[in-house]
């Protein structure tokens, strides 16, 4: 079996993004399934729509945290039954190839400089387009000042 080297910089790449899963996790801003389905109304819709179902669909992605799911809460829409916001599955499209969830959460929950300093999920609800321009821009690998 190879051994394994660590060097300083995978240790100090490693301890930050232990530090980004930590403050994702600390946000407040995920919900297990459970949390959604006790969301006012959505039981009550009377369809079958599942959370799990909106993954499979590529509606919504997830975090995994020691085995279970967390959904962003930032991405359902109060006035829609706590279903997906439309331009989810858009932007998860734009990363399916570059980004997987905690990836997507990093970008989610990060301030943009596209976005004039804000958070995408601080606009998902208000300029959608807005932040699928962001995440073509985070792909075309575009920095910003």
């Amino acid at each position: 079996m190879p051994k394994i080297m660590t060097t300083p910089t995978s240790l100090r790449e490693a301890e930050m993004e232990a530090r980004a899963r930590r403050a994702v996790m600390e946000s407040g801003d995920w919900l297990t399934v459970d949390e959604i389905l006790q969301l006012p109304g959505v039981r009550s819709r009377g369809d079958s729509v599942h959370p799990a179902q909106w993954k499979q669909q590529g509606d919504i992605f997830t975090i995994n945290d020691h085995g279970t799911d967390y959904y962003p809460a930032f991405g359902l829409e109060k006035d829609a039954g706590y279903r997906p916001y439309r331009v989810m599955s858009k932007i998860i499209d734009i990363f399916k190839e570059d980004k997987d969830g905690w990836g997507m959460a990093f970008w989610f929950q990060s301030i943009n400089s596209y976005l004039g300093g804000l958070r995408p999920q601080d606009l998902i609800a208000t300029d959608p387009d807005l932040v699928i321009d962001a995440a073509l821009d985070e792909v075309r690998g575009v920095t910003h000042g």
